[in-house]
């Protein structure tokens, strides 16, 4: 009997393998660490390592017929360093169909306005990024929001265009509430310019209140080791349950200009000036953030980046807050500065 069961077993896992086959499915991740040098201008001056939205992943996607391809993503936060991260949700997942018609996918995933910033996005997921001024307190727009169902277009000329739709925030739809989010994009790449320019709004029931944004983000290369990127956005933060200084500190124009020099075919120099200006009395804050790259080779990145924030006498920014592990709070009216020494491993 057990010889019969075991035979059974092998045929079934036999029959099995061609199936799986048929998806071309991937393994994919990034391990960044950096050691960080943070300094709030007040009492806080450490050194701290820190885990920068590393992840883990799995990708793939299957030929239906010649017209259209089903796809899918699976992609979980891994914090190198502490043992944070038990589900395998916490980043980009979702499913989707393909073809000439564009791609329309249904899942957790960045929101068209959120993807928007990335060609002036020059310190991304490190000291300096540019997310420490422009997603601030319940205002904040750089988000993946809950069951979200996305359109892209197919790419005209270098134009596409995305439209995404959260239909409610946790698992179920609470009865007579207005808690849907809608964001929309137009982008463009070409070959030596990038650019997006985005909307977003959510209703007043979503978990932070009422609020729209507009963002637009370009990138142009001068030669091909120099470019220059701008950026500019402002949101409007209407939650009535909150008082209306808290309305004006969170309700804001962010802007800034930056660039990147190759200094060989693997080492370039950056550098960022942002400024986030607030409606409030007394809520501004300046960021500058440069930094130097090389890149071992196409998977490994070594660099140091030094970043700063000058906050007016009521706000705490940090050029560290966003994005990694190491994240400590920031002072009032103080200058919070951080030199960051980081590693980066694509696989």
């Amino acid at each position: 009997m057990r010889k019969h069961i075991a035979g059974f077993a092998v045929t079934a896992l036999a029959a099995a393998i061609p199936a799986v086959a048929m998806a071309d499915v991937s393994i994919y991740g990034r391990a960044h660490v950096s050691v960080d040098f943070l300094d709030d201008g007040a009492d806080y001056s450490e050194t701290n390592l820190s885990s920068n939205s590393s992840r883990l992943g799995f990708k793939g996607d299957h030929e239906i017929n010649p017209n259209l391809t089903a796809f899918f993503q699976i992609e979980q936060q891994i914090d190198f360093g502490t043992d944070n991260g038990s589900s395998f949700n916490t980043r980009d997942t979702f499913v989707g169909l393909k073809g000439g018609f564009g791609s329309v996918r249904m899942g957790r995933f960045d929101s068209p306005f959120k993807a928007a910033r990335g060609p002036a996005n020059l310190f991304g997921d490190q000291v300096g990024d540019m997310r420490n001024l422009t997603r601030v307190g319940n205002a904040r727009f750089d988000e993946r929001y809950d069951n979200t169902i996305e359109y892209t277009t197919p790419d005209m000329s270098g134009f596409f265009a995305k439209l995404g739709y959260s239909v409610q925030e946790g698992t179920v739809a609470n009865q007579d509430t207005d808690e849907s989010v809608f964001s929309g994009s137009l982008n463009y790449a070409g070959d030596a310019l990038e650019a997006a320019v985005a909307y977003e709004t959510a209703e007043e029931d979503t978990g932070r209140g009422e609020r729209d944004g507009v963002r637009a983000a370009g990138a142009f290369k001068i030669t091909d080791g120099f470019k220059l990127v701008g950026f500019y956005q402002t949101v409007d933060y209407t939650n009535p349950a909150v008082t209306a200084a808290v309305q004006d500190a969170l309700t804001s124009d962010t802007y800034g200009v930056g660039a990147e020099l190759k200094l060989a075919s693997a080492t370039a120099l950056k550098g960022m000036w942002m400024t986030r200006d607030a409606d409030a009395d007394d809520f501004d804050t300046d960021m500058i953030a440069v930094g130097i790259e090389h890149k071992l080779d196409k998977a490994v990145r070594v660099y140091a980046n030094y970043a700063i924030t000058e906050n007016d006498a009521n706000v705490a920014l940090t050029p560290w807050g966003q994005a990694r592990t190491a994240n400590p709070a920031g002072a009032a009216g103080e200058d919070a500065s951080g030199f960051s020494v980081g590693l980066r491993y694509d696989f």
